[in-house]
C-alpha cells in the first residue's frame, strides 16, 4: 500500500516505519496516526514480521502532534483525538511484534509518546525528548503522565512534564527513559542489529516473554508471577522449546519454526 506519510520498508522478519512530514518535523497529525495504525496492522497480520523499528524521516523522529488539529479542538473533539492516539499506542504497546524506536532527533509531545510505547528505545546521541504540552497550555494526550512515570518515577515524571523542559539522550539514558545512546551516523546500523538478534530468538518465547513483563507491569508481584507460571508451561510446550534445548546439548545453533 502506498501512504503519504510515512515509509514502510519489509526485509524478512524485520520492518522499519518511518514518519515521513518533515516539513512538520514529522508531526502526528490525524491522517499519520491512521496511517501507521493501518501499517502496524498489516505487518502484524502478515504472519512473517517479528521486529519494527519506528523512527522519522531527516532531523526529527516526531516533533509532536500537529498543533493545527489540536487548537481547533473542544473538549469532546479532544477526547477522540487523545483516544485515538492511546489506543495506537496501547496497540504497538501490546502486539506480539517487538517494537524499537530509532530516536534520530526530537521526540517531542506525541512523539515521545510514540517512543514510549515501544518495547526498546535506542537515540542518536542529538536525540532530544520531552513532554512540553503545558508550554501550551495543554497536557499529554497520548499516554505520556502514565508511561513516563512507569519509566523515570512519579518525581522526574512530574518535572519533566511540569517544566516543559527537555532532555538530552545522555540524560535520558541516565533517567532510564531510553536503553541506549549511540552515534547518530550508526543508529540504524545499531537499531537492526538489535532487532536481527531478537529475530535470531526462539520466536515464541520473545513474544511470551513480552507478553508476561507487560503484564507483571501492570499487576502485583503474586498476580504477575502466577502469570509468568502459566507462559513458563506454555513455552515449554512447544517444538522450538525442544529445538532450543536439542540444539544447546548439540552444541549447534538452533534452527526455530515459532510452532
Amino acid at each position: 500500500m502506498d501512504y503519504n506519510n510515512i515509509l514502510v520498508e519489509k526485509e524478512d522478519h524485520l520492518a522499519v516505519i518511518t514518519i515521513n512530514r518533515p516539513k512538520a518535523l514529522n508531526a502526528l497529525n490525524d491522517d499519520t496516526l491512521t496511517e501507521i495504525d493501518k501499517a502496524f496492522t498489516e505487518l502484524m497480520e502478515d504472519g512473517q514480521t517479528r521486529v519494527v523499528i519506528f523512527t522519522g524521516a531527516e532531523k526529527a523522529f516526531v516533533a509532536g502532534a500537529d498543533i493545527k488539529e489540536l487548537m481547533e479542538a473542544d473538549g469532546e473533539k479532544a477526547k477522540v483525538i487523545s483516544s485515538k492516539g492511546n489506543t495506537l499506542f496501547r496497540l504497538i504497546e501490546s502486539s506480539d511484534l517487538v517494537s524499537i524506536a530509532a530516536v534520530n532527533g526530537f521526540a517531542l509531545g506525541g512523539g515521545c509518546e510514540l517512543a514510549m510505547a515501544c518495547d526498546i528505545r535506542v537515540a542518536s546521541e542529538k536525540a532530544k525528548l520531552g513532554q512540553p504540552e503545558v508550554n501550551l497550555g495543554l497536557i499529554p494526550g497520548y499516554g505520556g503522565t502514565q508511561r513516563l512515570t512507569r519509566l523515570v518515577g512519579k518525581g522526574k515524571a512530574k518535572e519533566l512534564i511540569f517544566t516543559a523542559d527537555m532532555v538530552d539522550a545522555k540524560d535520558a539514558l541516565k533517567m532510564g527513559l531510553v536503553e541506549k545512546v549511540v552515534d547518530p551516523d550508526k543508529l540504524m546500523e545499531k537499531a537492526k542489529k538489535m532487532a536481527n538478534k531478537i529475530i535470531a530468538k526462539g520466536p515464541v518465547a520473545v513474544k511470551l516473554a513480552k507478553q508476561a513483563i507487560n503484564f507483571g507491569s501492570e499487576t502485583s508481584l503474586p498476580d504477575g508471577i502466577a502469570f509468568e507460571i502459566e507462559k513458563f508451561g506454555q513455552v515449554c510446550s512447544t517444538e522450538d522449546k525442544n529445538e532450543g534445548t536439542q540444539a544447546f546439548l548439540e552444541k549447534r545453533a538452533p534452527e526455530f519454526k515459532a510452532k
